[in-house]
């Protein structure tokens, strides 16, 4: 390719035919310098002898027009300075890039090149997966780059760590602090592999936080309030329709399944005639497909969400703008109605320290006490470590429990029913006499 007088104008017009792939257009007045052309992009390379091995290399000096043609001059001059010296202008600069490079620059590398593009290429899992990567990045951005994301990495401390999972700590989230250190782990011992760090700082360091696994179970009392009282209770947001919102809650209750899995349930999910939903592993938490009976309540409360959502709306439970009720608003609604104001100084929902995740515990907890067998609990509740344990269960046993799902879930309907009427209606249990 030829040798110009390289301008600022030429730079800018610079281009190369539709039959090269790659032009290079080397400048007259650095020496080794050259401008890399092709159909999308245009960057500068130094050429030069390595000192070493008397071989030809070449070293980036950054992309235009990011990197103008003087920035570029002064970096080969730099680099053939290097060269002069006895030093390889790659080492150099790709030392010096580590040394001013921030937990601020490796969280957007890792996001980029690791998380977003890993989640890409899982094919079925693909949903599930962007969900994990959504939340890998909202983790990291509201907890580590506000505290340390201005570290240099060449600086990066356990202590710096500590002090991302302390005010998390001190949030009271010991949970959320566990996720955020892992995040970090899994951050660091990629950098390590690629050469971005030296070692991991995380390598010895144990958990931050003990989680305490949550055992509320709500009384009927409890229960009876709630079921009642969810749509006034539960206000603060432009887009969430509070009847919707409502009966995601109680669809929660009557069929005992995950808030993420009720709130985003499709029509294409539903078989009416047969009275089943049906969720593909894509968007169930162990990627196992599973398949849930429908009592009359819980049909009752899906029709109602229809007529709500439109015959257009693919979803079944639509906010005011059509799209998707997020769990994440759903879990703030909830914090919301018992936050203590003026109007209500104990909040708007009496029920005290409840969460979405209850509903599910409770909704099992009661199928149990009817006598619903532990095994066809853990297919209720799709647990594998349940329905799948052992050889016998995980091999040999293909029995899905179907015809014993419906009757606890019927069962628990009517159960339910009388708990939110108040009424005394006899429940027959399941257990033998």
């Amino acid at each position: 390719m030829p040798t110009v007088r390289m301008t600022d104008r030429f730079v800018a017009a610079a281009k190369v035919g539709e039959a090269i792939r790659l032009g290079e257009f080397y400048d007259e007045v650095t020496s080794g310098l050259v401008l890399r052309v092709t159909r999308g992009a245009k960057s500068w390379s130094f050429f030069y002898t390595t000192p070493a091995t008397g071989t030809r290399a070449r070293v980036g000096l950054g992309h235009y027009p990011q990197t103008s043609l003087a920035a570029a001059r002064a970096r080969a001059i730099e680099a053939a300075e290097l060269v002069e010296n006895g030093e390889d202008p790659r080492a150099a600069f790709a030392a010096r890039a580590r040394s001013a490079a921030t937990i601020a620059h490796l969280v957007e590398s890792y996001l980029a090149l690791h998380v977003r593009a890993r989640k890409r290429r899982r094919g079925s899992k693909i949903e599930r997966e962007l969900r994990s990567a959504s939340k890998i990045e909202r983790r990291l951005r509201k907890n580590v780059l506000p505290v340390i994301g201005d570290v240099r990495l060449a600086d990066l401390h356990r202590r710096d760590i500590t002090r991302v999972t302390d005010a998390l700590l001190r949030r009271g989230s010991p949970s959320e602090a566990n996720h955020v250190f892992w995040d970090l782990r899994t951050m660091f011992r990629w950098a390590v592999k690629r050469g971005d760090l030296d070692h991991s700082p995380t390598g010895d360091m144990d958990k931050p936080g003990d989680v305490v696994t949550r055992d509320r179970v709500l009384t009927d009392h409890e229960i009876r309030a709630l079921w009642n009282g969810l749509p006034e209770w539960l206000v603060g947001s432009r887009t969430c329709a509070r009847a919707q919102c409502a009966r995601i809650l109680r669809l929660c209750l009557v069929t005992g399944q995950r808030l993420g899995e009720v709130a985003g349930m499709r029509r294409t999910e539903l078989d009416l005639q047969r009275r089943l939903w049906r969720l593909p592993p894509e968007r169930v938490k162990n990627n196992t497909a599973h398949s849930v009976p429908l009592s009359d309540l819980a049909l009752t409360l899906i029709g109602e969400a229809l007529d709500d959502a439109g015959a257009d709306s693919e979803l079944v439970f639509t906010g005011r703008d059509g799209k998707a009720i997020s769990p994440i608003l759903l879990a703030g609604l909830i914090l919301g109605s018992r936050k203590p104001t003026k109007a209500y100084p104990a909040g708007r929902c009496p029920v005290k320290d409840w969460s979405a995740h209850d509903l599910r515990r409770t909704a099992l907890t009661e199928m149990a006490g009817l006598g619903v067998a532990p095994i066809v609990l853990g297919h209720v509740a799709n647990h594998r470590t349940t329905t799948r344990a052992g050889v016998t269960l995980g091999v040999y046993s293909q029995y899905t429990y179907d015809k014993e799902k419906r009757e606890a879930l019927d069962l628990w309907a009517e159960r339910l029913r009388a708990i939110v009427s108040g009424s005394k209606a006899k429940i027959i249990s399941m257990r033998p006499r």
